[in-house]
């Protein structure tokens, strides 16, 4: 019986749907394309700030050394508006874990993420959406890491099988698995509204009749 949902963030809530001002940088800076993403999400420094381990200042300030923009200041802070212009908060998901949460279903956001999530969350007014927001770089712990999965479920007061995990990396998905929890992985064609309603008619189809009670 499904009686509680874990959410992931970047890619899901929110997804990249124009990459044209990260693209912008990449020949601004004279660099090939894909290089301000990999440098921004794709370097052990990231991994750090997702852990905690720096701040998210330093963190940027890290990615500028990659980028070699050295102490420039001013276009550090202008990288780290621009990085997320492209992004589009998924309205359709937005609603639909509005009305489980109307139905009387637990939500958590289980995040790989930085602490300065929790003001993005808030600029976009969706922060209350969620009964708890777990992120790594706070709980100390990162998915597919068993112990992140297993803190979601302490807060949402399920047990594995009566959980289902939403993200797009694949990575993560088999890490829920591998707990017992139902998972669906994120891709923009899944009708969730559908598939959720499959798991929770196969609950009400598993609960016993007024004749099978008596």
């Amino acid at each position: 019986m499904i009686k509680g949902f874990i959410f992931d963030f970047g890619g899901v809530i929110v997804r990249t749907e124009d990459y044209s001002p990260r693209h912008a940088w990449d020949e601004r800076l004279g660099l090939p394309i894909g290089s301000v993403e990999r440098a921004v999400h794709h370097s052990d420094l990231w991994v750090q700030a997702q852990l905690g381990r720096v701040t998210y200042d330093a963190y940027w300030q890290g990615v500028a050394e990659l980028l070699y923009m050295h102490n420039d200041q001013d276009n550090i802070a202008e990288l780290r508006k621009d990085y997320f212009k492209g992004d589009r908060l998924n309205y359709k998901l937005v609603n639909l874990i509005r009305e489980l949460r109307e139905d009387g279903y637990p939500v958590v956001l289980l995040s790989n993420e930085s602490p300065e999530l929790t003001e993005r969350l808030h600029e976009l007014n969706i922060y209350d959406l969620f009964d708890q927001v777990l992120i790594s770089a706070l709980i100390g712990v990162m998915k597919p890491d068993a112990t992140a999965y297993r803190v979601a479920l302490r807060a949402l007061n399920v047990a594995p099988h009566e959980a289902i995990f939403v993200d797009d990396s694949l990575a993560n998905i088999r890490g829920a698995q591998a707990l017992g929890i139902q998972t669906l992985l994120f891709r923009g064609e899944v009708d969730f509204r559908a598939e959720f309603a499959k798991h929770l008619k196969k609950d009400d189809d598993n609960q016993p009749t007024d004749a099978e009670e008596s």
